[in-house]
């Protein structure tokens, strides 16, 4: 899809998109965004630091993948905005010849979409604005099949999505449906939103920023560690397994450069026998 051929741009309601771009330091958002990302960090302030951990989360992942388990081909689906390094360049800094496909559904991350077309000469990269919730048309897709060979490994990264999704569009039938087609020594990485906190009182935030995202419009469902683990099953999971976006393989630090019991996003990342 063109920018022409686009949505339109609704500058007047928050997007989840834009206000992650917020949390991130990001400038690519409007007053309506900073209006709902603020009232979120007045009631759950570590969003801001979860939200960073899970970049750095999808940089190691890339890194981990691209140079230990030798994988050239990259679907990262729910993209976001645009924020240096993106996947491609963490790929292709290990690998030059990577290539990556990103797919989003907002109509500003296509706007900023060139930004993610810089590939290296040996590697491609490639934009498809496209939904989730028809993995099959993502899979399907010409753009796709011009930039991925689906008969290799593919890394899928699906970071920060899957708690907007809510069990009503069956999360785990579109998380099946995406290794279902890859081949066989294909990657599911996922990063997903805290449900089960251990305390009432960050329960009850969590709760309500449930309600602001609510009334913006936004479905936010965050899960168990359990009901993330279930999104993997079929496939086998690297170490340390269903963790913490900071605590999986952190580069130094045990505890991922954060105090201990930081609550950020579970995480996984998972191999296709």
């Amino acid at each position: 899809m063109s920018e022409q051929d686009a949505p339109p741009i609704d500058t007047a309601k928050p997007h989840s998109a834009r206000m992650y771009d917020y949390y991130l330091g990001g400038k690519t958002h409007y007053e309506a965004d900073v209006q709902a990302a603020e009232a979120v960090v007045a009631k759950l302030p570590e969003i801001v630091t979860a939200a960073r951990a899970n970049r750095d989360f999808m940089i190691r992942v890339t890194r981990t993948l691209a140079a230990e388990y030798g994988v050239r081909q990259f679907l990262d689906i729910g993209s976001g905005i645009p924020t240096e390094p993106n996947l491609h360049q963490v790929a292709q800094s290990v690998a030059p010849e990577a290539r990556v496909v990103y797919t989003d559904n907002d109509p500003i991350v296509l706007q900023y979409a060139q930004a993610l077309l810089h590939s290296t000469p040996e590697g491609r990269t490639a934009y498809l604005h496209a939904d989730v919730t028809r993995p099959e048309a993502v899979l399907e897709s010409e753009e796709l099949h011009k930039t991925l060979d689906l008969d290799r490994p593919v890394a899928v990264s699906v970071n920060a999505l899957m708690h907007f999704i809510p069990d009503a569009q069956e999360p785990g039938r579109i998380l099946r449906a995406l290794p279902d087609r890859l081949a066989p020594g294909s990657f599911l990485s996922l990063s997903h939103g805290i449900g089960d906190v251990p305390d009432k009182e960050g329960s009850e935030r969590i709760d309500a920023v449930v309600e602001i995202y609510k009334r913006s419009g936004t479905v936010l469902a965050p899960r168990s560690r359990e009901q993330v683990a279930g999104f993997f099953d079929g496939l086998e999971l690297l170490d340390p397994g269903v963790t913490q976006v900071h605590l999986w393989r952190p580069d130094t630090d045990p505890h991922g450069g954060l105090p201990e019991g930081t609550l950020t996003l579970y995480a996984g990342v998972a191999r296709k026998p």
